[in-house]
């Protein structure tokens, strides 16, 4: 069975602002599927951002579960999001799911994953997917040098992406949340 490989997911916490971006492309071996995946989610309310890589029905199913922990631990994510990563790994059927998911909210900014990781990295930029670390490179370095917005940083270091790699392509999707200092 070939496998399914998509997404690049950035986010970017800069300037008062956390913006999350994906592109659209879902390739099944070496054809693409897709082109115009939405790959990104609101949750409670819109409070809360979801971007997600890796198989699409997992991702979903993880999604789902997220949003059940962020109801069972309000205005927490990073409970939820712990809590969430526990019973992934630790749950027979869940642990055979292959997805990541990038989680912001006004504070915090989180990687979870399906070994137990929830890492909230220190800067504020997270990349994940095929592409991540591309747009994670790129990224940095539009926030050092130069003056733009955080949404203009995940648009632009996602089209750089994806002029690196072949799973990434240029229908970008990017949203915003104001953030907290």
């Amino acid at each position: 069975m070939e496998k399914i490989r998509s997404t690049t997911i950035l986010t970017v916490r800069h300037q008062g602002k956390v913006a999350m971006g994906g592109d659209g492309q879902v390739t099944l071996g070496s054809t693409i599927m897709k082109g115009d995946a939405t790959k990104i989610r609101h949750l409670l309310g819109g409070k809360v951002l979801v971007g997600f890589a890796g198989g699409s029905a997992d991702a979903f199913a993880l999604m789902e579960r997220f949003e059940a922990k962020l109801k069972d631990f309000p205005g927490n994510v990073p409970r939820a999001a712990t809590e969430l990563a526990k019973e992934w790994r630790t749950d027979r059927a869940l642990r055979r799911l292959e997805a990541m998911m990038a989680v912001v909210d006004g504070e915090h900014t989180l990687l979870v994953t399906g070994v137990g990781d929830v890492i909230q990295p220190t800067d504020g930029v997270l990349g994940i997917g095929s592409g991540g670390s591309y747009a994670v490179a790129a990224a940095k370095g539009l926030i050092a040098y130069s003056k733009l917005s955080a949404r203009e940083i995940v648009h632009a270091s996602l089209t750089i992406a994806a002029n690196i790699d072949i799973y990434t392509n240029t229908n970008i999707l990017v949203e915003e949340l104001e953030s907290k200092p």
